[in-house]
């Protein structure tokens, strides 16, 4: 009797691991009884020393009979699930099955003696290993696959490859197909008839590409994709001279240009041709924008792809690109991210040209420098900031208050020890009183006022600190 041991209410309340390797490769193919057999007994194993842990009663708890159990086990034998040990008693000891997959299980040798014939046979040109026939009793135990379709699937690799094909080629063929649930000899049959269907037109591409050799089972599979994806012949030639001409003379090359199409939805030859057109005149835009911030790129492609396309699909064009990435770079903005934060900013405030870039900086600069003016007028000497922009823009935007009532209340303002935020009253007190005219403002004061209009000028010869002030002013906007 066992030392220690599970009660029978513990046992009931327990779980019962199932290896998922069970669930996806063995459940769905083994009848009901096998399956419920190894259910039971994964869960009999929890109390193997209970006195009730006998055949006859196992079969009794299941509904079955005694050989149905026996019947059950020697299936999950032939898998390599359980190992019977004992016949009288009975006795069955379950085995991991992560050991079926790593291939240390046994399999009937006269089960496959027909196979084994008519696959040498097939691979006339050399000797099938041992090791060989485990890989393929494998594919048919594990993925299901009839020996029918899988000695389909060989002599198909030797028509391609020759009689002397490896094998492991052509396990990798089988295993892609079973995965494809292509596992019974009528969906080999299919998949090769719809290979032969595509064979002239693969063919007429490898000529075009220059191959010579027969296409491979891989190299069918890619035509029969981008068959299904819906490319036509057209597209298929105009693309594989594409990719002559680029010295790229092979199926894959042609598979990720056609997968950037698909991907695109660029499915006829004047649709590729405007976007290759683009696409040139993109990577030109991208080599200037990433010289002038003062970067290098080995490949331009991905900023094409995640930057300049962006860009211009937002109305930006290639003249506005190349002045702000000059902008960026003499404002220590040099990086594409940082940049796009830019563009973004402006593309709010619809500024997408140069004219609204120049027209945009020479209003920025203006303010600032009627700022500056008024800063200058009550005594300061300071750089212009944003509380400064802000208030100007209530005064001006917000109040309508003209340049000369402002100028006449810079005058009072004068000797203040904090003339900003005088001046901010004062005007505020205009506004309360409705005053709009340079007369109104003097009636309510006993001051007379000083000559203090100012004269601006605007241009497009930009310093440093003057793009600093723009793009300061472009950091406040908000996206």
């Amino acid at each position: 009797m066992a030392f220690c041991k599970y009660s029978v209410d513990m046992l009931a309340n327990n779980t019962t691991a199932v290896d998922n390797i069970f669930i996806n490769n063995y459940l769905p193919y083994a009848k009901a009884e096998y399956v419920k057999v190894y259910l039971y007994g994964l869960y009999k194993c929890q109390d193997s020393n209970a006195k009730d842990n006998t055949l006859e009663s196992f079969a009794s708890e299941l509904n079955l009979s005694a050989e149905m159990v026996e019947e059950a086990y020697n299936f999950w034998q032939e898998q390599g699930l359980v190992q019977i040990i004992n016949v009288i008693p009975f006795e069955v000891r379950y085995l991991p099955i992560s050991d079926v997959i790593n291939n240390t299980k046994k399999y009937n040798a006269k089960k496959y003696e027909s196979f084994n014939a008519q696959a040498q046979e097939i691979l006339s040109g050399r000797m099938i290993t041992p090791n060989e026939y485990r890989e393929y009793y494998d594919i048919i135990e594990r993925f299901h696959m009839e020996k029918e379709a899988l000695l389909m699937v060989i002599n198909y690799c030797v028509n391609i490859k020759g009689n002397n094909v490896g094998y492991a080629y052509i396990t990798t063929i089988a295993r892609d197909w079973a995965n494809q649930k292509i596992t019974t000899a009528k969906q080999v049959e299919e998949r090769l008839l719809e290979f032969e269907g595509l064979r002239t037109g693969l063919e007429f591409v490898c000529k075009l590409l220059g191959i010579k050799r027969t296409p491979s089972i891989e190299e069918r599979a890619l035509y029969q994709k981008w068959v299904q994806q819906g490319f036509g012949d057209d597209v298929l030639s105009y693309v594989a001279k594409k990719c002559k001409e680029k010295g790229k003379s092979n199926l894959t090359y042609m598979d990720i240009l056609l997968e950037k199409y698909y991907a695109q939805r660029l499915m006829s030859t004047s649709e590729i041709d405007l976007y290759e057109e683009e696409k040139t005149k993109a990577l030109s835009i991208a080599k200037t924008l990433t010289k002038n911030l003062g970067l290098y790129y080995e490949n331009l492609e991905p900023v094409v792809d995640n930057y300049i396309f962006v860009w211009v699909s937002m109305g930006f064009t290639e003249n506005m690109l190349a002045e702000i990435s000059n902008y960026c770079f003499k404002t220590n903005v040099r990086t594409l991210e940082g940049m796009n934060k830019v563009l973004e900013k402006f593309h709010k405030l619809g500024i997408l040209t140069e004219n609204g870039l120049a027209q945009f900086f020479n209003e920025v600069l203006s303010t600032d420098k009627k700022i500056k003016t008024i800063l200058e007028s009550v005594g300061l000497s300071r750089n212009v900031n944003q509380f400064d922009r802000d208030k100007y823009r209530v005064w001006t935007e917000n109040w309508h208050l003209p340049e000369d009532v402002i100028d006449y209340a810079c005058t009072l303002a004068v000797g203040k020890d904090q003339p900003m935020q005088y001046l901010a009253s004062v005007l505020a007190s205009f506004h309360d009183k409705n005053i709009t005219t340079l007369e109104q403002a003097k009636e309510s004061f006993d001051i007379l006022p000083s000559n203090s209009k100012s004269n601006f000028s605007t241009g497009r010869s930009y310093t440093r600190e003057e793009m600093n002030s723009l793009f300061q002013n472009i950091e406040e906007i908000e996206i």
